[in-house]
């Protein structure tokens, strides 16, 4: 593996969005599709790249192609628990000693895929929107939150079913608006008005996903700006390693995404915020470590 150089992270820094995938002779994974993992990506080979670039902690994200069971990211959660927090893929028949079983390991939320297609918004992968209406009651008991891989103009069409819920939401990369649509999309205003409230968390990730224009993914950075001014109390940072559906040539390096962050989030405290304190919150890491 290539040796990374980044600027230096304060110490506790946590990324708030990596997947797991593996070993397949104990994990076995989905190996179809735009984001099925094209080799192993467990978490010894995680935490090679977090002491490479100075994190100390983090979030899986279970991916739909990483299991139904939830398994591989529940053995990662069992050996390194001071290290690690989750959040899962769960449909609303989920029963509640697998959601017990859950939060016991680490599990703090859950995530549903939105996406429009001929005119209507809809689940790209498994659990939908009424899968998490269905489960809201149980994972508010649970101190669970929901994340919402979304648009921001879908998700302001859904604000109405989303304000309902009794749990805090967490809006993955960015909201997913692409950066051609400029930073003064209505879509995005709304939702940046949102982030000033409070309503809303947000992940500072997918700047590789976003740009129109490829590393450095400088077309992205009026949006990570817009964030921060909005709410920085409401952010978190997300690296997305290790980049599925990416192609080989464009996979992004760690160390460029932390460097996006660094140009946009220029004030050390309100760094500390975002990488430290607000994971902390959010997660229920310890703030010492």
């Amino acid at each position: 593996m290539a040796q990374q150089h980044s600027p230096t992270l304060p110490a506790g820094s946590c990324d708030c969005h990596v997947h797991l995938y593996g070993p397949f002779d104990r994990f076995p994974a989905d190996r179809e599709g735009k984001f099925a993992p094209r080799e192993e990506y467990p978490v010894e080979r995680l935490f090679e790249v977090w002491d490479q670039i100075g994190v100390s902690r983090g979030v899986i994200v279970h991916a739909a192609n990483a299991g139904a069971d939830h398994e591989v990211t529940l053995d990662a959660l069992r050996r390194y628990p001071d290290r690690l927090r989750a959040v899962a893929a769960l449909k609303s028949d989920v029963s509640d000693r697998q959601l017990d079983r859950l939060t016991d390991a680490g599990f703090k939320g859950t995530r549903i895929n939105l996406l429009r297609q001929d005119g209507q918004i809809v689940s790209t992968s498994g659990a939908g929107l009424n899968d998490l209406k269905a489960l809201a009651p149980r994972l508010a008991e649970r101190g669970w939150h929901a994340q919402l891989w979304v648009e921001s103009g879908d998700l302001m069409a859904l604000t109405d079913e989303i304000e309902k819920l009794p749990l805090e939401i967490v809006i993955d990369h960015q909201t997913r608006t692409m950066a051609d649509k400029g930073v003064n999309y209505a879509g995005f205003q709304w939702f940046c008005e949102q982030l000033r409230r409070g309503r809303f968390w947000c992940k500072l990730s997918g700047a590789d996903r976003n740009t129109r224009i490829g590393a450095p993914y400088s077309d992205t950075d009026s949006f990570m700006q817009a964030l921060a001014a909005a709410n920085p109390d409401r952010l978190v940072w997300g690296s997305d390693w290790p980049h599925v559906g990416h192609q080989p040539e464009d996979v992004p390096q760690e160390s460029t995404l932390i460097e996006v962050f660094q140009r946009n989030v220029l004030d050390p405290a309100t760094q500390h915020k975002i990488l430290v304190s607000n994971p902390c919150r959010l997660y229920g890491f310890p703030e010492n470590l």
